[in-house]
């Protein structure tokens, strides 16, 4: 699970960029019951994503050249400087060096050696978000990569992550569960899957991050995704021992996971 106590190396944040702010304001608003409060006075700049008035997600104009739009998971960290450093020494690359938000906190973003994009979060006075674990917020968190073993070594000597291997149903490899150095096992937050690049068609072939997030209905909101716009990659369908699951696209291609977790 995700909690909001932000231990070191756990995910804390996550902010889409979007090429048009109040297209994709209204798309997930309607997917998740979020409200989009714009962080100034252009709605066409950063926002909050709020749940019950609780801060579930960031908002913002893709600016990047070329860049597609997608979701970016950023983990806590207690020195944004440091951790770039780390990130060097160990073969990744600088996207975003370390920068101030504002007193909120101090945030850095990367590519791991493969090719996957992630970033890190210092917190000020703003810890991450508020809502997790639950109904359209965020509960879980994947990497697609190429190289299971080297994005473990990657982020594991980054973070102090520890992993668990379990074999995927009918052959379908292994999937390397993570949680926090030093935590139990109940606070695993998301997964690592080795896929061949042809398989990662959104990217080209690069490895790539992406959110799960929990609903009380998949095929529910997998329907309101379809509604607004959205397609979907996989399902809905059932994942023994997981739950629900759809692996869906928004209106400008950003993926993201639905997933109505089993009970008990």
């Amino acid at each position: 699970m995700i909690t909001t106590d932000f231990a070191p190396g756990s995910p804390c944040w996550i902010d889409l960029g979007a090429p048009d702010v109040p297209a994709a304001a209204d798309f997930y608003g309607s997917v998740f019951g979020w409200e989009f409060e714009p962080a100034g006075s252009d709605e066409g700049d950063y926002g909050m994503f709020k749940l019950g008035g609780k801060a579930v997600a960031g908002l913002g104009k893709l600016t990047e050249e070329g860049a597609r739009s997608a979701w970016m998971i950023y983990f806590s960290t207690p020195d944004a400087d440091a951790t770039t450093e780390a990130v060097q020494r160990s073969g990744g690359t600088v996207r975003v060096a370390p920068m101030d938000a504002d007193g909120e906190g101090r945030m850095a973003q990367y590519t791991d050696p493969q090719g996957g994009q992630f970033a890190v979060w210092q917190p000020g006075t703003t810890k991450g978000v508020e809502v997790v674990d639950g109904a359209g917020s965020l509960g879980w968190i994947e990497l697609y990569t190429t190289d299971l073993a080297a994005a473990k070594e990657f982020y594991g000597n980054l973070f102090g992550w520890e992993t668990q291997d379990m074999d995927l149903p009918g052959g379908g490899g292994t999937y390397s569960l993570i949680t926090p150095s030093g935590l139990p096992p109940e606070r695993m937050h998301g997964g690592l899957m080795q896929l061949p690049g042809d398989a990662l068609t959104l990217t080209g072939g690069r490895p790539y991050w992406h959110p799960v997030f929990g609903s009380g209905d998949c095929d529910a909101t997998v329907a309101k995704v379809r509604e607004k716009g959205g397609t979907v990659q996989m399902g809905p369908e059932d994942a023994p021992d997981v739950g629900r699951l759809a692996v869906c696209l928004d209106p400008a291609g950003a993926d993201f996971v639905v997933l109505t977790p089993v009970q008990g």
